[in-house]
């Protein structure tokens, strides 16, 4: 399988791939299993057919500390966003849009990128448009069931849309590929659980935490501590010295961090995972076989995090608390009543697992190999 893609037509220059994608875990992590697929394809070839693939994104998102980890480039482009912004804020981020555009013209010519892939976010924008406009093949990942402005502003411009979820394919029309939310392949290697007291709840506002959640999760530790539990709670950074200031008054066993780096490592400890419902979110919950209390966050554009969690709900591997209802007691007594059932934890993981598409990255992997022989 190993770029079988390009080998297949005879190609003999390397494969260089530019993946836009910033801002948060949502649009970095998918593009980074894609490319982590592409690079264990590639992996061994001599340099006459090795596969490249760099980053562009911003300097203050997630994508600044998770991509030089995973050992890729990144290459920083000036970038901000117009939607939900007015006054001088969106005047000012006006203002950047001819920066951003001649940084990200001029990093496609020094890197010259036979695909160039975006994940949303502020970054993506720009790239994508400058690719389109160099007449690069372009291809867009699109995670959730209703696609965010970006990703809507940038279909008559791409060449393939590669899909979450068979919802957003009306905005596509053609471009459409449905080929699910690529994840990691860590996730899919977690083993099944085997739930027995002590039980670990996993905690995750998000990359950048919820300031909502960490409240109720305060608000619920006197009701948690005596009861046994273990929990491993991701803040935020903004919100870290709050939330550990707190689990250092009480009595319960919590780990907390700022960010959680490994998050696999993390699901494999979990019996139950307490997060919002971000399509990324929910694609590892799904590839890990993971129980979930989901709590969409209300201001997510179109309110595509609830329509999200409902969807789990239904499929029977998750149960959704809607913030509006979210307080210490509400979020206690649903961690309760969950892990007090462990046969039905049993059966959420099992049903999640049921949902995943472990071949998502490689499909994708498969579209960009595709592209790049017909680019030659």
């Amino acid at each position: 399988m190993k770029g079988e893609g390009v080998r297949s037509r005879g190609r003999l220059a390397p494969l260089r791939v530019l993946m836009a994608a910033g801002g948060t875990g949502g649009h970095v992590f998918p593009a980074l299993a894609v490319a982590e697929e592409l690079r264990s394809r590639w992996a061994g070839e001599p340099s006459s057919a090795a596969c490249t693939v760099e980053f562009a994104g911003t300097a203050r998102g997630i994508e600044s500390r998770v991509i030089p980890k995973a050992g890729f480039s990144l290459h920083i482009v000036t970038a901000a966003g117009l939607k939900g912004i007015g006054g001088f804020k969106k005047v000012r981020n006006v203002l950047v849009l001819p920066l951003s555009f001649w940084e990200a013209g001029s990093l496609l010519r020094q890197i010259k990128p036979q695909v160039v892939v975006g994940v949303g976010g502020y970054v993506a924008g720009p790239v994508m448009l400058e690719a389109s406009l160099a007449r690069i093949p372009t291809l867009l990942i699109e995670p959730n069931a209703r696609p965010g402005f970006t990703n809507r502003a940038l279909a008559p411009f791409i060449r393939i849309a590669a899909l979450g979820f068979k919802e957003a394919a009306p905005f596509y029309g053609r471009k459409a590929r449905i080929t699910g939310h690529p994840v990691r392949s860590a996730f899919s290697r977690i083993a099944p659980r085997e739930h027995v007291p002590p039980f670990t709840v996993l905690i995750l506002g998000g990359s950048q935490g919820a300031m909502a959640l960490n409240s109720a999760v305060i608000e619920a530790l006197p009701l948690f501590a005596g009861g046994g539990f273990r929990i491993i709670h991701q803040a935020g950074e903004r919100d870290y010295a709050r939330v550990r200031q707190a689990y250092q008054e009480s009595s319960v066993r919590g780990e907390v961090h700022p960010f959680i780096d490994d998050v696999p490592q993390a699901l494999d400890r979990a019996d139950l995972v307490v997060c919002r419902a971000g399509a990324s979110t929910v694609a590892e919950l799904m590839a890990a076989g993971r129980a979930s209390l989901l709590i969409p966050f209300p201001a997510a554009a179109d309110n595509h995090q609830l329509i999200n969690a409902l969807a789990l709900e239904r499929e029977g591997t998750a149960r959704v608390l809607e913030q509006r209802r979210l307080t210490g007691e509400t979020l206690f007594e649903e961690v309760r009543a969950l892990l007090r059932q462990p046969e039905l934890l049993t059966g959420m993981d099992r049903r999640a697992r049921g949902l995943a598409h472990p071949g998502a990255a490689g499909e994708i992997a498969d579209l960009i190999e595709e592209m790049a022989n017909h680019a030659g």
